[in-house]
């Protein structure tokens, strides 16, 4: 078995078809096929069954591309960090960003980013902090920025942003508050908040248990931008970190009043594998999205107007 055999498995494990994996390695068909069976056998294993309409994995072909995919992304991070020049960055960089994060800065940030590195291309996928987690621990993300987890982490992690989170009501529609609440009356609204397996609901969970607090949401969605236009047209209210809620609250449609007692805090860090450094490119779009991140809680810190709710009502 040699790098090139694995590298013509993972690109028809992926493409699914001779005809495109091979147009994807620039080589003919015949010669791919060969290679796959000289790979078949070596290992004694069939790794594709062959159908009408394409090549499917077998389970051993599965095992295959979670074992060597990694090994596969680990060679091109060598082989970039060794013929990276600093005046010209180039290069893929794949990351996760959690949809807080996505919804808030990640426009201005790639603008940003590939106004500056314009030969960078960048793939970035949207999810759960958890599942982020484990791409990037198998090597299908080169890192992520998630909410930090109670559990302990087995990657790198970073810290980026600690952001505090707000209660989030209808300017129009929603209840009557004061300046400020305290956790323990959260139970008395009417809330929509994120499911239990998205990180923001962890957060919120976790300081609701220390206080002896029960949180029970008459609607959970995941999709933060419904949880806003829910919130901003009816009597419903939600708790999001500051830069989710800052636009729609500056734009006046939602009122956003500070939680006291305690406060609540989510942590963003960025994740990567410790045993794969990130190239010139992720370090610099990291670096990008982090300082977006400050701004826009910056923007967005106690004291600065937001269409808070005016009197005790």
């Amino acid at each position: 078995m040699d790098l090139k055999q694995i590298q013509y498995f993972i690109a028809l494990f992926e493409d699914g078809s001779v005809t495109r994996a091979a147009k994807r390695l620039n080589i003919v068909q015949p010669a791919l096929s060969m290679q796959i069976a000289k790979l078949e056998d070596e290992l004694h294993q069939q790794l594709f069954e062959r159908e009408a309409h394409g090549m499917a994995p077998t389970a051993a072909g599965r095992l295959m591309y979670r074992l060597f995919l990694p090994i596969m992304r680990d060679l091109a991070h060598a082989r970039q960090q060794l013929v990276q020049r600093d005046e010209v960055v180039t290069g893929h960089v794949g990351i996760g960003l959690i949809a807080s994060v996505t919804e808030s800065v990640l426009a201005d940030s790639l603008a940003r980013f590939h106004a500056r590195y314009p030969d960078v291309e960048v793939t970035v996928a949207d999810g759960y902090s958890a599942t982020f987690i484990d791409w990037v621990a198998g090597g299908q993300l080169d890192a992520a920025i998630i909410n930090k987890p109670r559990a302990r982490l087995s990657l790198d992690s970073r810290a980026l942003l600690d952001e505090e989170m707000m209660l989030a009501t209808s300017a129009v529609h929603g209840p009557d508050l004061p300046h400020a609440i305290e956790l323990a009356q959260l139970p008395e609204l009417e809330l929509v908040l994120p499911t239990k397996r998205h990180g923001l609901r962890g957060v919120l969970d976790s300081a609701a248990q220390h206080e002896d607090v029960l949180l029970a949401p008459r609607f959970e969605i995941d999709v933060l931008s419904t949880i806003l236009k829910l919130v901003e047209h009816t009597r419903f209210a939600t708790i999001l970190p500051r830069i989710v809620v800052e636009r729609a609250a500056r734009h006046g449609a939602l009122r956003a009043c500070p939680i006291l007692a305690p406060r609540i805090v989510r942590h963003i860090v960025c994740v990567s594998h410790p045993r794969r450094p990130l190239s010139a490119a992720a370090e610099a779009l990291i670096a990008i999205i982090g300082d977006e991140l400050h701004q826009a809680s910056n923007s967005a810190a106690p004291g600065t107007p937001l269409s808070l709710k005016e009197g005790s009502g």
